[in-house]
This record gives structure tokens, sequence and C-alpha cells, in this order.
């Protein structure tokens, strides 16, 4: 096959490639997705409104108040937010920039997939050529026994050359506490035990704030409905509210918010 057939060939698969997408500009979107190679606005951020996020009042404050203090470019914490699934984790992070935004602070969101952990430090280089201050947001992150992946976050957390710049706070949101799981087989471990233990322990140690998310009582579930409907004009029965979360076996915000979008549906509003 000849020379010239080749760059012909070559050509026209370039010509029906897609062309890879514009790096976003870092001073003007609310929001961004990392996407292992390339940083791109998010076409919608319209995170729940913080008052609606009820029962974790002492949580919504600290993080606020780390956000507000990162957003003013003073001292702030990475932090962890961990517990029970469907508590308001994630929402609050998002909630909580929407917030510091609606107050006129120049901070934005940034979202990186579990999938991606090991472009962080591309990522921390294209976000050292903006001076605005940013949250990266990793959700749901948990690691398996092996722990090398959670050792790698530990050192572009504090230390080493790769490490995040001054301009950017990680909160992470986990299901586990320590994020690396803990068993009673550690104690029969043949290395200390001790140091098993707080081997597992150093990447939550990692974090200024951890932030814990516990299953909510009746009370709390049904103060949630009743914040949601109004916010939407809708009436709410609270027994049906209640039959609801027992039908889930579960009591969370999630549910409570699946519960008005239900309602939501029977009026015909739409969300």
């Amino acid at each position: 096959m000849s020379e010239a057939l080749l760059t012909r060939i070559a050509q026209a698969l370039e010509r029906l490639a897609p062309p890879p997408p514009m790096p976003a500009d870092l001073d003007s979107a609310a929001a961004y997705i990392w996407n292992g190679g390339t940083i791109v606005a998010a076409e919608a951020f319209a995170p729940v409104a913080i008052d609606l996020l009820t029962g974790i009042d002492a949580q919504k404050a600290a993080l606020l108040e780390n956000s507000r203090r990162h957003a003013h470019a003073r001292a702030a914490h990475d932090i962890l937010l961990w517990g029970a699934r469907g508590t308001g984790k994630s929402a609050l992070v998002a909630s909580a920039v929407g917030a510091l935004q609606a107050e006129g602070l120049d901070i934005a969101l940034v979202q990186c997939a579990i999938d991606d952990l090991a472009s962080l430090p591309r990522l921390f280089t294209v976000l050292r050529g903006s001076a605005r201050p940013f949250i990266l947001f990793l959700d749901d992150l948990g690691f398996d026994e092996g722990g090398g992946d959670a050792r790698a976050l530990r050192s572009l957390l504090q230390g080493g050359a790769v490490a995040r710049p001054a301009n950017v706070r990680l909160y992470v949101t986990s299901n586990r506490r320590h994020i690396v799981p803990r068993h009673l087989s550690e104690q029969d471990d043949p290395v200390n035990p001790r140091d098993v233990i707080d081997d597992k322990m150093a990447l939550s140690d990692r974090f200024g704030l951890s932030l814990g998310f516990h299953a909510i009582d009746q009370d709390a579930y049904v103060a949630i409905v009743e914040g949601y409907a109004a916010r939407l004009g809708l009436s709410v029965d609270p027994l049906e509210a209640i039959q609801w979360a027992t039908q889930r076996g579960s009591r969370s915000g999630r549910v409570a918010w699946q519960y008005v979008v239900e309602l939501a549906g029977r009026t015909g509003l739409a969300l």
C-alpha cells in the first residue's frame, strides 16, 4: 500500500472522528465535569435550595462555613462526608456551592468520577492555571482490600509533588467512615494489628473535617417531606408519607423526595 494512500486513509479517519471537546473557561461556569482528560462546563447546575435540606443542620453549618472560608481564600479543610445512603451528603455539597454563588462569592464545583482518580494530577495542573477557588467533588468513594488507590489519594491530599493546589479543596462522600473496609480478621494479621488499622485509617485522617450522616427518625422524615411539598405547593398526608417509606424499608431525604415526586405526578405538576 502506497504512502499516499495511507495518508488519505488517515485523513479520512480524522474527518470521521469527532473533534476533542474544547477545555472550558474556568472563570465563567458555576460547575464543571472532569472526564479524565478534559474539563467541561456542566450544562445545567441547579442544586436543591440549601434550606430544604433538613435534619442535618450541624453538618450544613460546618460545610457552609468551611466553603465560605475557601471562597474568601482563607484556610479551609478538605471534607469527608460519610454515613447512610440517601441522607443528603451529595446534595449538601452541591447546595452549599450554589448557596455561596447566590451570595455573590466566586467559587465553583468540579465533579470527578471515581473511575478517573488516576487522572487527578492532570486535573490539578489544569486548576492551578486559575486563581478561582474550586471544590473538587468525589461522590461515593470506597476502596477494596488492596488499598493502592487509597494510598495514592492520600498523597494527593497532603504532601508529595502532585498534591492538590491551594485553590482546590476535596469534598468526598463515602458510606464508610474510614473509606477502606475494616474487618475483625485484621486482629489476626501477622503484622502489628495496630499498624494495619492505622494504615487503613490514614486516608480518612487526611480530611480536616469528617461529617457523619445518620439514618433519620420518623418525625425528621415527615418534616423533610413537608418542606419539599410546601415549596411546591403540595398538600401532604403524613400517614401516607410514612407508609411510602415503610414500603421501601428506608427513611431518608432521598425517599422523602421520591414521595414528593409521586405527589407531584398525581397532581399533574412538572418538576
